[in-house]
């Protein structure tokens, strides 16, 4: 069996010892703010990202370059993998676009090598959820080509749910509208969101208070749990920078399911751009998104 590559983008925001120890390769996206970019060679500190933008700084975002996504593939063919490439969410990012350009344009130059795009269809610890379990087939023994048809087949189990803090930023993404933000927030309300089966982030319902948010994701949990026969025995919790009610909510679910395997880190900023400090994440397998 040819050895083979799992590659990802950072936007799947798992942590840099998860991704040495499992030799996973990286496609940079980029986010500018206060006039600088970041993403490749420069570096903020998730925790000072996230206090620039509660001064007021409204960071952008760019997707992978074209050329330095060839060059990182082309590496790896050159040293003889094949490469199973699980990319951010195709309606969020235009990031798997190009690998898959990248994947079409080097099956000519190097016929011998096989490269895989997933459009994982996910997106922050969600895209990392399936890439860990990409990670354990592969690492069973699992082929490049068990392993990709295992993620078709199951990508769209990956249930992710989120609330945000602030409205705004949602605002800022065209999620709601001016005039539901300001209300909103006048009254308290948190938005409980998902990511659906294109992929994209569609709201769920609204609640009144952070707390009654945080229960209200472990709730939604147990609606897609119900009659769903596979065993979870790990779930994953990204965080705005707000490791308290992280915790919190990693306690609701091991009390509710009994998983007790978690996995908690930041929402990387490239996706944290979008959706503001005090995002919490909470994802899972689950019968259905």
């Amino acid at each position: 069996m040819k050895k083979y590559i799992i590659t990802t983008d950072t936007t799947c925001d798992l942590p840099q010892d998860y991704l040495d120890r499992h030799n996973i390769g990286l496609l940079p996206l980029y986010y500018s703010i206060n006039n600088t970019v970041y993403g490749e060679d420069k570096f903020l500190n998730p925790k000072e990202f996230y206090n620039i933008m509660r001064g007021g700084a409204m960071p952008t975002t760019m997707a992978v370059n074209p050329d330095l996504a060839r060059k990182i593939f082309t590496e790896y063919m050159e040293e003889g993998y094949d490469i199973l490439h699980i990319a951010f969410s195709s309606a969020l990012s235009g990031s798997c676009s190009v690998a898959a350009t990248a994947a079409r344009e080097l099956s000519d130059e190097h016929p011998d090598s096989k490269l895989i795009v997933i459009d994982s269809l996910c997106a922050s610890l969600g895209e990392g959820l399936l890439i860990h379990k990409a990670t354990l087939l592969k690492e069973s023994g699992k082929t490049i080509d068990e392993t990709s048809e295992w993620l078709e087949n199951n990508k769209l189990n990956l249930c992710h749910l989120f609330t945000v803090d602030d409205l705004f930023h949602l605002h800022r993404g065209g999620r709601v509208s001016r005039a539901a933000a300001i209300i909103g927030t006048l009254i308290n309300v948190k938005p409980i969101l998902h990511v659906d089966n294109d992929g994209r982030l569609i709201p769920l319902n609204n609640v009144r208070g952070r707390k009654k948010a945080l229960i209200s994701l472990v709730d939604q949990m147990e609606l897609k749990l119900k009659n769903y026969d596979y065993k979870n025995d790990t779930f994953f919790i990204s965080h705005g920078d707000c490791i308290e009610d992280a915790e919190y909510l990693a306690g609701l679910v091991r009390e509710r399911f009994g998983i007790n395997d978690c996995l908690i880190d930041y929402v990387s900023p490239t996706i944290g751009a979008h959706a503001g400090p005090g995002t919490i994440a909470l994802f899972f397998m689950g019968k259905e998104r």
